[in-house]
């Protein structure tokens, strides 16, 4: 039943070949996209329950043992955010069904939407840094088209600077697989992390560490995150909200696998994540509260929550890592829906400043009150989904006395609300500026991706619990790396 683990990522791939085929036929593309996402999910699903059952999960191609040859590995972290980015996909997908456009949709839309998740799940299960190469580079290139998707010029002007930033982290990222290999041989993740722990984390390898550090902060936006607000705000809405729910978070997955496993025994390290995760919120709520576009103002958003998830990482306890696992399956969620409220407001007025626009929940009262759903959620108001990744977050802080990354990380959420509450007063509440004469019609197809997201939202807070067993594994799996390292390499090096 391991087989199972590669459907998440093959199975977007081949569907998404046979679409490039069959691009005069919109609607079964379509059918096809979105049947694909949830059979991802639905086996993912199994595979996360599996694995609480009986533990991690690996998948050997070709029967070629560990550390030789390729292979998956399927622990709680990976499987739990496989299944989150497969659920929003799939409810984006809907969401572009009535938006996107027949224009776009027969530019191989629905193909690169299949291929960046492939690229995503791969990256989260892959179990070698240089498959996990491979995968970005999948995930990458789907995202230069889709960004690039209808040629206006802020999107090219915005995808150069995405498609050069990312060239120049794929650099990095090959000098430190190169680097990594000459000093130990080997490139398997597990296998990397016994060769360490056997030679000791000298100065070569914790300079090598920083290559690491330097390459997943520019793919996750920790930091060196000048490039995220425009390049997200640039797209066609569905395309925002793929990006804001799943692009950063191959980045912060890379991070905490690579510094939960590997390079683990130099405290250096976690301060200087800690430094970028409090300069990263700081200069995130800055320029949340700073614009005046509401794209704009998501997007910072998401870069807070970058620095917010990284600083359960620099805190490194179990406790953490649960709010960070917590957190980052609620991140995906709340920013699909934040991208796609904004989205919605922009394509219903034509305008996308706070203060040119009033009134809107007199005239659309559902996005209005989801909007304020989401604000809540995100800011971690109980009993909604932020909520309780915060509250693990904090008592990880408590424990080690990291109190000045949980003061930032708390007052981040006064910045969050400040932010969203700005765009809800000014944008939403006072008298509307839409006559009935220029009111758009709002689509049941638009609302309903939209309130399927905000029960997510409001069912993962109420409905915690069972979602505890999954996020304590995930956790563990993390605090105690040799639980990975036995799954892989077991009594295959013996």
């Amino acid at each position: 039943m391991n087989n199972l683990l590669v459907l998440p990522m093959i199975l977007p791939v081949l569907v998404g070949v046979i679409l490039v085929f069959i691009k005069p036929y919109i609607r079964l593309q379509r059918l096809l996209s979105v049947l694909t996402t949830i059979a991802s999910a639905g086996i993912a699903a199994y595979c996360l329950e599996r694995i609480h059952r009986t533990g991690i999960m690996r998948l050997d191609f070709g029967d070629w043992l560990p550390p030789h040859g390729i292979l998956f590995v399927g622990d709680s972290f990976a499987v739990l955010l496989v299944l989150a980015a497969c659920v929003v996909s799939s409810i984006i997908l809907l969401y572009a069904f009535a938006t996107t456009g027949l224009e776009a949709e027969t530019m191989f839309f629905y193909p690169f939407f299949l291929f960046l998740l492939a690229g995503v799940n791969g990256s989260f299960l892959t179990g070698d840094l240089f498959n996990l190469f491979v995968c970005f580079e999948v995930m990458l290139l789907a995202s230069y088209v889709l960004l690039t998707l209808g040629g206006r010029k802020t999107q090219l002007k915005e995808g150069i600077t995405y498609v050069l930033i990312n060239v120049l982290a794929s650099w990095f990222f090959l000098l430190g697989i190169a680097y990594l290999y000459g000093a130990l041989g080997t490139l398997n993740m597990a296998h990397i992390a016994v060769r360490v722990a056997e030679v000791g984390q000298g100065p070569l390898l914790s300079l090598i560490g920083i290559v690491f550090l330097l390459v997943f902060s520019l793919k996750a936006g920790l930091l060196l995150y000048f490039w995220l607000p425009g390049s997200y705000s640039a797209p066609p809405t569905a395309v925002a909200a793929l990006f804001g729910a799943l692009l950063t978070k191959v980045g912060i997955y890379a991070l905490y696998r690579m510094f939960t496993l590997i390079f683990v025994h130099d405290p250096l390290i976690y301060k200087m994540i800690g430094m970028l995760a409090v300069v990263t919120i700081v200069g995130g709520c800055l320029g949340a509260i700073a614009y005046s576009d509401i794209r704009q103002i998501v997007s910072y958003n998401v870069i807070i929550s970058v620095g917010f998830v990284l600083t359960g990482l620099a805190i490194a306890t179990t406790t953490s890592y649960q709010g960070a696992s917590y957190y980052l399956i609620h991140d995906m969620v709340s920013k699909a829906l934040l991208y796609l409220l904004v989205g919605t407001v922009v394509y219903l007025t034509g305008r996308s400043k706070v203060d040119e626009i009033s009134g809107l929940i007199r005239n659309y009262p559902l996005v209005g009150w989801l909007f304020f759903l989401a604000m809540l959620a995100i800011a971690g108001i109980p009993p909604l989904s932020g909520f309780i990744g915060k509250v693990y977050m904090g008592l990880g802080a408590i424990e080690t006395g990291s109190y000045v990354l949980l003061a930032v990380a708390f007052l981040s959420s006064i910045g969050v609300l400040y932010s969203l509450l700005r765009i809800f007063l000014n944008s939403f509440w006072g008298e509307t500026t839409i006559s009935e004469d220029e009111q758009q019609p709002f689509k049941k197809a638009i609302g309903v991706p939209l309130v399927l997201l905000a029960v997510l939202i409001v069912g993962m807070g109420v409905g915690a619990e069972l979602l505890a067993p999954y996020i304590q594994d995930a956790a563990n799996a993390l605090a105690d790396p040799q639980q990975y390292i036995e799954a892989v390499l077991d009594e295959d090096l013996e």
